[in-house]
């Protein structure tokens, strides 16, 4: 019984669940930017190249007997990834940093806690 314990107790945590999260939307979001690549970019920006070989797709562009248009697919995916990545973070990075920068109240002396008290005293007292 143990053991069913100590594996909820990590299934449960809070690390695990949030890298549960992170890998479904990480999923969704691929294959979001799956579709840009193969219906936004490719035909906007490689349709001429792919022209000038004489394939349809970036899929069927090959050297010989190696395809290597799945690869370059999966390359510009990797890039267009890693740049909406770095922007989010960016993004994000500017909301701490705004935040951080805000200044943090003077701390109060005890000078003035105790003269604070003495007035809300006086002030009970009328």
């Amino acid at each position: 019984m143990s053991f069913v314990k100590d594996f909820k107790a990590f299934a449960l945590k809070g690390n695990v669940m949030d890298l549960a999260v992170a890998v479904i939307i990480g999923a969704a979001f691929s294959a979001i930017v799956s579709s840009l690549v193969k219906d936004i970019i490719t035909p906007l920006i490689l349709t001429p190249a792919l022209n000038a070989v004489g394939a349809k797709n970036i899929a069927e562009l090959k050297w010989g007997e190696v395809t290597y248009g799945s690869f370059l697919a999966a390359v510009i995916n990797f890039i267009v990834i890693a740049f909406v990545i770095f922007l989010l973070i960016r993004f994000i990075a500017s909301f701490q940093k705004k935040a951080a920068d805000e200044p943090a109240p003077p701390p109060v002396s005890t000078t003035d806690k105790l003269l604070e008290e003495i007035r809300d005293e006086l002030k009970k007292r009328q």
